[in-house]
């Protein structure tokens, strides 16, 4: 009897431990957690112009870089330079012969001679003619006009064939092939004996000037704002490690490609020496600048969702999501632009969590 009471009794205190636990599951589910308002972190947010650096890839380039082709066509007789060789500006490279042009500057030079003689016969006859008209009535008018239109003739004649003959010294020039620059030869491509011309397709040789590099650098679209026209760089190059070079701005595209998004700035370098080889890529150091003071926030602050990039503002106990477009980073604040104000306080740790709108601020349960 004794034992069944107490069966009876630890029966009961189960039960009662059961109850008392699900009240404090119903009670504990029935209290809704709501953030008060005061929880929520705020920063101001902040209106700089710093002075930030990048880097950026580039390339060195030749100053000047050309292909040489033969102008007219012929055969080449003696090649003066090879691939490496140091020219200077006006030295010959090589020679070219073609003996039909030979041909046509000596018949031309006849031809003008020919045409000089008559000039100056026709020129003889017609200060006779008017020497004699002097007398009156010695020499009939039409006479001195036909002596005079012969010799205006003859001067014409002569000096079209001083133009042609011209023509052919000029041509036959062609035949010396020189160096429009002083650089270097890179390369190569025919020998003595080969046939070229200005249809041939494959140029003599391919000249680049060393003593003057560019440096080309393709600056990403939200930077290209902060260039000015006094700008310098600093760059490295992999075969001259732990070394520094200094350049400065000289040319800038103006206009942002649409193929890359990216504005093209050349920096002209004087190599002295020929330290450096054009063809090298180049790390590149920029300080920019931009053109007027932006705002930043704090880095933390940035939300980026599926939806877009965004802050959330905090003003007058209103929450707002404000969408930005985000620019340089800057001692752990990111820029940004967007519908942003001086005055604005943006909430240091977002969520999507925090609802817009009036925040809420929790009930006192006494």
């Amino acid at each position: 009897m004794i034992l069944k009471k107490i069966k009876l009794l630890i029966l009961g205190l189960i039960v009662l431990g059961l109850a008392s636990c699900s009240e404090k599951k119903v009670s504990t589910s029935a209290v809704k957690v709501v953030k008060p308002a005061h929880s929520l972190e705020t920063a101001e947010i902040q209106s700089l112009n710093p002075v930030y650096q990048i880097s950026v890839p580039g390339e060195l380039k030749p100053y000047e870089s050309v292909q040489i082709f033969a102008k007219v066509p012929g055969f080449i007789r003696k090649i003066y330079a090879d691939r490496g060789s140091v020219v200077s500006k006006g030295q010959l490279l090589a020679v070219l012969e073609a003996p039909e042009m030979n041909q046509d500057y000596l018949s031309d030079k006849s031809s003008q001679q020919k045409m000089h003689t008559d000039y100056l016969y026709s020129k003889q006859a017609y200060d006779r003619l008017k020497d004699a008209a002097k007398t009156r009535g010695a020499v009939a008018e039409i006479e001195l006009d036909r002596a005079r239109s012969l010799m205006q003739s003859a001067k014409a004649g002569y000096e079209a064939s001083k133009a042609g003959t011209g023509r052919s010294s000029q041509m036959n020039s062609y035949l010396r092939i020189t160096a429009p620059f002083s650089g270097v030869i890179m390369e190569r491509n025919l020998s003595g004996g080969a046939l070229v011309g200005p249809n041939s397709g494959v140029p003599i040789f391919t000249i680049a000037q060393k003593s003057k590099l560019r440096l080309t650098v393709s600056l990403p679209e939200k930077h290209a704002a902060s260039v000015n026209n006094m700008m310098d760089a600093s760059f490295t190059v992999n075969s001259i490690p732990g070394e520094k070079f200094k350049a400065r701005l000289s040319r800038n595209s103006g206009m942002i490609s649409q193929g890359d998004r990216s504005l093209t700035l050349e920096f002209d370098v004087q190599n002295t020496g020929s330290v450096l080889r054009g063809g090298e890529y180049a790390q590149v150091h920029l300080n920019l600048k931009r053109n007027a003071a932006t705002y930043f926030v704090p880095e933390k602050s940035v939300m980026r969702t599926q939806s877009g990039t965004f802050v959330m503002t905090y003003n007058n106990n209103e929450v707002k999501r404000v969408p930005i477009k985000e620019g340089i980073s800057y001692n752990n604040l990111t820029e940004v632009f967007g519908d942003l104000y001086p005055n604005d306080k943006i909430l240091k740790k977002p969520s999507e969590e925090i609802e817009e709108g009036k925040a809420k601020t929790p009930k006192n349960n006494s």
